[in-house]
């Protein structure tokens, strides 16, 4: 498989002969406010540029939504996108939400939802922040549901994307439940103020590593939204430090990486 990292959590996936197309978010730069309620919220969204024309990015055979925020799936994705893509949606609601948006076929994430051969597994280990936050029901809402993918396909290492999440104990028995040759962590440390962080960040690097060893990680979600705190920088000197560089790739957008 080889994954082209987009920008944020955006990437195409070239997996089994087929291109599945995550999360798109395809404004231009400076298109929308920082979310609000945020850190460094007087930025604009997003941060920086797409590295390819939107034609290019949604030459795809098929998209995979995680969830519906914006700097996952946006006005620009809802408009390049042809309607005639098959969308998978992590649950009812967000499928119709996408059909309501002109999509005609969407498709449902389960345990064991597939296509073209590729095996298409939701994992729903995740939280969108911490314990503390969800218990604030405004914040339960507004933070919802985000679910993460194991890709499997008998001539391909298995790939989990863990999705927007903070680290948690059920992350940790799914990787070892799972056992992914490679892991693609949203590592950008975005804060909410008063709550702190709602996805991962550079420590979570060992905490995967720890848990599983000889899984490859890949670090994204960075440098691109007003709340991600994390830079690359940071995230590589991280991994140097701690003696991992040789298992995390943190790639540039347009950068593509083998596997």
């Amino acid at each position: 498989m080889n994954i082209t990292h987009i920008r944020n959590a955006t990437q195409i996936i070239h997996y089994a002969g087929k291109r599945f197309l995550i999360d798109p978010m395809l404004a231009d730069k400076g298109a929308w406010p920082g979310f609000p309620g945020t850190a460094r919220s007087e930025l604009r969204n997003p941060l920086v540029e797409l590295p390819f024309s939107r034609d290019k990015i949604v030459d795809v055979d098929a998209v995979i939504v995680t969830h519906t925020h914006d700097d996952h799936w946006d006005a620009a994705a809802i408009a390049a996108i042809p309607k005639t893509l098959p969308v998978f949606a992590q649950h009812k609601a967000d499928a119709a939400l996408l059909r309501s948006q002109g999509f005609q076929d969407l498709r449902l994430l389960s345990a064991d939802s597939e296509f073209a051969g590729v095996r298409l597994q939701k994992t729903t280990s995740g939280q969108h922040g911490s314990d503390r936050t969800y218990a604030v029901p405004a914040m339960a809402e507004r933070l919802g549901e985000a679910c993460g993918v194991v890709f499997r396909h008998p001539q391909e290492k298995t790939l989990w994307l863990v999705g927007d999440t903070i680290w948690r104990d059920d992350i940790a028995a799914d990787l070892l439940k799972l056992r992914p040759d490679v892991v693609v962590l949203n590592a950008g440390y975005a804060h909410v103020i008063g709550f702190g962080p709602i996805i991962m960040g550079k420590e979570d690097l060992l905490n995967v590593h720890f848990t599983l060893p000889e899984a490859k990680i890949m670090a994204i979600h960075l440098e691109a939204v007003n709340h991600c705190l994390v830079s690359r920088e940071e995230m590589r000197q991280y991994a140097l430090d701690n003696q991992i560089a040789d298992v995390v790739s943190i790639p540039q957008d347009g950068e593509t990486v083998v596997y």
